[in-house]
């Protein structure tokens, strides 16, 4: 068996965490004979939870896992990881807007890409959960010099997974045979999920999901604007906001980051903008990406219609209007 490799998860005592440790921890990102050692990381006021999680760990008798390090320490935390689930920020609430959330959290993540700089691997994939999570990533990999800032992503599978089951109950298809939906911009509600470029497979035929569904209004703003609003939805029928979908997400980008997707299919990720599509450079924004060996790289040459490309310029526009706060938040 391999050596072990250690793996950080922050707010590890809160909600999402609590379905995500389980899924890391069996094998379901990082392979199923590949051994970890978890570190732990939240605030003082958590450590009592907190001991109380890696008590479940322990009675979960889980083979791969080797070691939990339960800390309230960054200097601890971040030592050696090869990956980092940064999921710990002050979650929204009900009537909440993003704009409350990002003066509380850029400095969290200020913090935590210091933190990852010094003591983290050189290598360390870094996936940015709790939000605004663009924005946090971007200061993120900005307080972490010494990491390539390729290395620091946004979360956006979430509303990938929401698409493209709202895809595949439209059509009446299993889940697994609707592939290529993308979530362009800011994991906010300015976001475009695009099925544009989505295909499905039916009775052994590769058809795309427009021809299938031949709704272009239900494409373009229905569909739209469920995907959208599904994250407020969900936190008004639950009182909470999403955990379980938003855990598995996280080991959905990670596993693809770390094992590659399959040829001929492309997830969403937030990643740094190198000017594709228009994008302005420097913004951590989801695009489409393929991976292989660990390095994500964006899909090039789909068409993107004057509908697509007025979506793409509203989120755009909110992402550079995030990053200017957040950089006036900091230097306060």
């Amino acid at each position: 068996m391999p050596e072990p490799i250690r793996v950080v998860v922050t707010g590890a005592a809160g909600q999402i965490s609590y379905s995500l440790l389980y899924m890391i921890a069996k094998g379901d990102v990082f392979g199923y004979e590949q051994p970890l050692i978890l570190h732990l990381l939240d605030i003082p006021p958590m450590m009592d939870v907190l001991q109380g999680v890696v008590m479940e760990l322990a009675d979960c008798a889980i083979p791969l896992l080797r070691e939990v390090i339960p800390t309230a320490d960054p200097a601890v935390a971040f030592k050696d990881v090869s990956a980092a689930f940064l999921v710990g920020a002050m979650p929204r609430k009900q009537g909440m807007e993003r704009k409350d959330l990002l003066s509380a959290n850029v400095k969290i993540f200020k913090v935590q890409g210091e933190a990852l700089d010094k003591y983290a691997k050189k290598d360390v994939k870094v996936l940015v959960v709790g939000n605004p999570a663009n924005t946090n990533a971007l200061i993120c990999s900005k307080y972490a010099p010494s990491i390539p800032k390729e290395n620091f992503t946004a979360m956006t599978r979430l509303d990938q997974n929401r698409a493209q089951a709202q895809v595949s109950a439209k059509i009446g298809v299993p889940v697994e045979q609707v592939s290529n939906v993308i979530i362009w911009g800011n994991h906010s509600s300015t976001q475009f999920p695009d099925a544009s470029h989505a295909v499905v497979n039916l009775s052994g035929k590769q058809l795309t999901v427009a021809e299938v569904i031949k709704d272009d209004s239900w494409l373009r703003d229905t569909f739209v604007q469920i995907v959208q609003k599904r994250g407020a939805a969900v936190i008004a029928a639950r009182k909470m906001s999403s955990a379980l979908s938003a855990a598995k997400a996280a080991t959905d980008h990670m596993r693809d980051w770390f094992q590659g997707t399959v040829y001929g299919k492309y997830v969403s990720m937030g990643v740094v903008s190198d000017g594709s599509y228009g994008v302005p450079k420097d913004l951590v924004f989801s695009f489409p990406v393929t991976i292989k060996n660990g390095q994500w790289s964006i899909v090039q040459g789909l068409t993107i219609d004057d509908f697509a490309k007025q979506k793409l310029a509203i989120t755009g526009k909110e992402l550079e209007e995030e990053k200017e706060e957040a950089v006036a938040i900091i230097q306060a």
